[in-house]
């Protein structure tokens, strides 16, 4: 298989006013053809991250909907996301 550049954009930043760990939702464009929608900013012990979205199973428990099976994509997208919110403010 042949690795093409990526290309990752922020299509919308929806920021959350409050006191709450939740700061924003974002989607994000992938080389202007995939949308994944529902990205969270969250405020953690350490800073702020990227939750992947999530729904809730029938064991009421929570699971990311989409998973990157590359670590260093992963990184990727929280750098593009970070530094888009990071902009905003």
């Amino acid at each position: 298989m042949v690795e093409q550049a990526l290309s990752l954009e922020v299509a919308r930043i929806h920021k959350i006013e409050g006191i709450g760990k939740m700061k924003a939702f974002v989607d994000l464009n992938i080389n202007g053809v995939l949308v994944i929608r529902g990205l969270k900013v969250v405020e953690g012990p350490d800073g702020l991250f990227v939750s992947m979205p999530q729904e809730q199973g029938k064991d009421k428990k929570w699971y990311d909907t989409i998973r990157c099976l590359s670590g260093s994509f992963r990184n990727n997208i929280s750098d593009c996301i970070l530094d888009a919110y990071n902009k905003k403010t």
